[in-house]
């Protein structure tokens, strides 16, 4: 019997409004597991007994792997598989309402319903709908508890996200833009090109029903290594075959041109670039995220709980060695249950796109719980010795003897790694500290024990480790004490100025002799061009404390700097018949400001003038000005605009128009970027009104 083909009406209004979808551009169903949907079709002539529904998912769909169900029509809603109830009937039309279970499988489905008359059947297909987690249901594994938290990790598209360094903290605007057009079926097409979907793409399908599965596959995803994946890491301090990490202001223009180009890896990204992503492409999907900035961070990559930095005797900081400790680094957290590991270890997951180091032979990270990295359970599943070790290893300070290959430990510290780590408050635009969910207070007793439990569980408290410090050498004390204050402003433009400050510990008179450098760093620390470097002798009194002033001019540092604008100055003070001693401290810089203003009411569907002023703060001229603009709901894509130069201190002002498209509370971001000053970034917060 050829298959009529009925039209579907899926009330896609109606549906979304009940499944919170409503974000999402699209003309296709969007529904959420666990919960009903109406759908109305007609052409089918059959009483209601005759119909068999069939959804299926994914390339070989199959009851035993869940990827295939049929139902029936009965009379109450199945909590257990897939359902259907009807709601009305005419003589030429049906609605039906259908459920899911809270365990389905997510992604894309055909829906097709089956008709039986007199001996012979057929079917017709009805469309396709797309199937996501659902948080605001108690028996689906993401379910949240909190409506606002689900409004803030499933719904919001604005997001804040912490760097700088633990001396000075600042944050910058991200546009997630998970609802805006493509991005959805971006995010199924990320999942059909994994490895896993590669080897196996019937199980890989069967297990897209768990977070904990779908977290680690798109952790792997996120970054270009192993699989093709969306974003390319640079962390050389060059990227002029791409685009710098620091220029991108929100996730969609990347993911966009990654299908755009035929799903070749986007250049580039850095720490925050896979996190903001790995936000998108999780919270589309109904994963409740967000992104955790870790200040000083540790990647040892050894697994040994430890983080070894070397200098030479003139101070500058050697690249040997894998480990490093970065100034910040940005990973995420979703919140899932983890019925592998039980009830105490649910709620937030650490997951990490970084390409730092690989887990089970591929660049992937996590989920780790974030309960069993603060209580040192480090065995458990997954990866939760790395995470562990950046928020808690101990760092070594060596000297490293070019000449001979002789290291010597300058001093240990158990309290350095691991601060103020930080994530955006629910429903505000501040920054929430959650260093105390990760652990025990530095210094405590519990902090402690939690770190030998670590080390015990990781094998290291019985195995001889022949790199690890002597304990002569971790109880050794110095005679003078040293560190750097900033006197002045921090900004690029102006010239840095600093205090070293040394100070004689001993009741005898010291001679030290001092080594100083200051090299322009990325965020992780790596030194990439030396800026400044001097030396001097100077003899302490007894108990004397002394400052010596040290200025860095802008011409000086202005060619030098990166554009993540971070410097490390560093004295090796080498005391007469003491142990060395290593001050140091790295700056990061603040841009110059830009100033936002609306210009009027910003309206739904009505124009609003916008003003963007900068003032050059330099006496020389800046050229090659850019200002890109973006913001969900207040305009579609990227405004980019070209401002001619501007000479010293002379004013540009820029003006251009909003049509905004939704009412509420909405964020507009705003880079500029000039030759001498690359991507100074603000938000403004816009009140749209109907």
């Amino acid at each position: 019997v050829a298959a009529m083909q009925p039209s579907t009406d899926w009330h896609l209004k109606e549906n979304a409004r009940e499944h919170h979808t409503s974000k999402f551009s699209s003309d296709e169903l969007i529904v959420r597991r666990g919960q009903a949907f109406t759908v109305t079709f007609n052409g089918t002539e059959q009483p209601e007994e005759n119909l068999i529904f069939i959804a299926e998912t994914g390339p070989k769909p199959s009851k035993a792997a869940k990827t295939l169900a049929t139902f029936g029509i009965s009379s109450t809603a199945s909590t257990k598989g897939w359902s259907a109830v009807l709601q009305s009937s005419s003589s030429s039309s049906m609605s039906i309402s259908i459920s899911s279970p809270h365990n389905a499988v997510i992604g894309r489905y055909k829906l097709s319903v089956q008709t039986t008359a007199s001996g012979s059947s057929s079917t017709a297909n009805l469309g396709t709908f797309v199937l996501l987690f659902n948080p605001w249901s108690s028996g689906d594994d993401v379910f949240m508890p909190s409506k606002a938290e689900c409004e803030e990790y499933v719904l919001e598209e604005f997001g804040i996200i912490f760097a700088g360094n633990k001396n000075h903290i600042s944050g910058f605007g991200w546009n997630f833009g998970q609802f805006q057009e493509d991005i959805l079926n971006i995010c199924l097409a990320i999942m059909d090109r994994s490895l896993y979907y590669r080897q196996d793409p019937a199980t890989d399908v069967s297990h897209r029903n768990d977070p904990k599965y779908l977290g680690r596959v798109l952790s792997a995803m996120v970054n270009a290594n192993d699989d093709q994946g969306v974003v390319l890491g640079n962390w050389s301090g060059t990227y002029e075959d791409g685009k710098n990490p620091t220029s991108w202001t929100g996730s969609g223009e990347i993911l966009q041109s990654w299908k755009k180009s035929g799903f070749k890896p986007v250049r580039y990204g850095q720490c925050w670039v896979f996190a903001a992503v790995l936000t998108t492409v999780l919270r589309c999907l109904g994963i409740p995220t967000r992104t955790i900035t870790n200040f000083s961070s540790a990647h040892d990559a050894d697994g040994n709980l430890r983080v070894d930095e070397f200098y030479d005797s003139s101070g500058n900081h050697l690249e040997k060695g894998a480990d490093s400790i970065w100034n910040f680094h940005v990973w995420n957290e979703s919140w899932f249950t983890r019925s592998d590991l039980g009830p105490s270890y649910s709620g937030w997951q650490i997951l990490d796109a970084t390409p730092q180091e690989e887990s089970g032979g591929i660049y992937q990270c996590g989920p780790a719980s974030r309960s069993a990295i603060k209580e040192g359970e480090v065995d458990l599943e997954y990866d939760c010795p790395f995470v562990f070790a950046e928020v808690n290893a101990d760092c070594m300070y060596w000297n490293l003897d070019l000449a001979t290959g002789k290291k010597t430990l300058i001093f240990s510290k158990s309290t350095e790694i691991g601060a103020f780590i930080s994530t955006k408050a629910v429903g505000r635009d501040d920054r929430v500290d959650v260093t105390k969910d990760y652990k025990y207070e530095e210094g405590s007793r519990q902090e402690r024990d939690i770190f030998k439990k670590a080390r015990k569980k990781l094998g290291l408290e019985d195995k001889f480790d022949p790199t690890a410090p002597t304990p002569k050498e971790i109880e050794q004390k110095p005679d003078i004490s040293g560190k750097f204050k900033v006197a002045g402003s921090l900004e690029v433009g102006k010239d840095l100025n600093l205090l070293l400050v040394l100070e004689n510990l001993q009741s005898d008179a010291k001679t030290v002799h001092v080594n100083m450098t200051a090299w322009s760093t990325l965020y992780t620390r790596r030194p990439i061009r030396e800026i400044w470097k001097d030396s001097m002798s100077v003899t302490l009194s007894p108990k004397e404390e002394k400052q010596f002033p040290i200025n860095i001019k802008y011409n000086e540092y202005q060619q030098q700097i990166t554009t993540d604008k971070t410097i490390q100055v560093t004295a090796i003070c080498h005391v007469e018949h003491g142990i060395q001693v290593l001050v140091q401290r790295n700056i990061a810089l603040d841009n110059p400001g830009i100033d936002v203003q609306v210009l009027g009411e910003a309206k739904v569907n009505k124009e609003v003038d916008v003003e963007v002023a900068f003032t050059n703060p330099i006496d020389t001229e800046v050229m090659n000005c850019v200002l890109q603009v973006e913001g969900s709901d207040l305009l579609t894509g990227i405004l980019e605009l070209r401002i001619p130069p501007l000479k010293a201190n002379e004013k540009s002002s820029t003006k251009f128009k909003l049509i905004p498209s939704e009412a509420g509370t909405k964020h507009l971001l705003v880079n500029f970027s000039c030759d001498k000053f690359a991507d100074i970034k603000t938000f403004k917060v816009i009140n749209v009104i109907n």
